[in-house]
C-alpha cells in the first residue's frame, strides 16, 4: 500500500521499499526539490515527483541519533562571529590625536 506524505522538514521517514530511514532537511516549493539526509549522514536532493512516487511511512529518529556535525559547526562559526565585532573602535583613537595638537 503507497503513503502519498507531503515532505516536511524535520520529519523522519522509512522508504519502505529501500529499507532506509531519512529526514527531510528542506523542502524548495519554487524549484520543487526536498533536501533529505540518510542515517549515515549523506544528504540527496530529490525532486517532488520522485518523493511522491517512494513508498513513505513516517517514523522517529534512530535510536541514538543526534544533529549531524555540519550543523554543530554552523552553529560555532556563528557564535565565533558575534566576538569579532570589538575592533569598531578604531576611528575614534584618530580623533583624540587631533584634540592634542589643537591645545598645543
Amino acid at each position: 500500500m503507497s503513503r502519498d506524505y507531503e515532505p516536511a522538514a524535520g520529519q523522519w521517514y522509512q522508504n519502505v521499499e529501500e529499507e532506509e530511514s531519512f529526514r527531510v532537511l528542506s523542502v524548495d516549493e519554487d524549484s520543487e526539490l526536498v533536501e533529505i539526509e540518510y542515517v549515515d549522514g549523506d544528504i540527496e536532493e530529490i525532486d517532488i515527483e520522485a518523493w511522491h512516487e517512494m513508498d513513505l511511512e513516517k517514523t522517529t529518529a534512530p535510536e541514538g541519533w543526534s544533529e549531524s556535525e555540519e550543523e554543530e559547526e554552523e552553529e560555532d562559526e556563528d557564535e565565533e562571529d558575534e566576538d569579532d565585532d570589538w575592533d569598531e573602535d578604531e576611528d575614534d583613537d584618530e580623533d583624540w590625536d587631533e584634540d592634542e595638537d589643537e591645545d598645543e
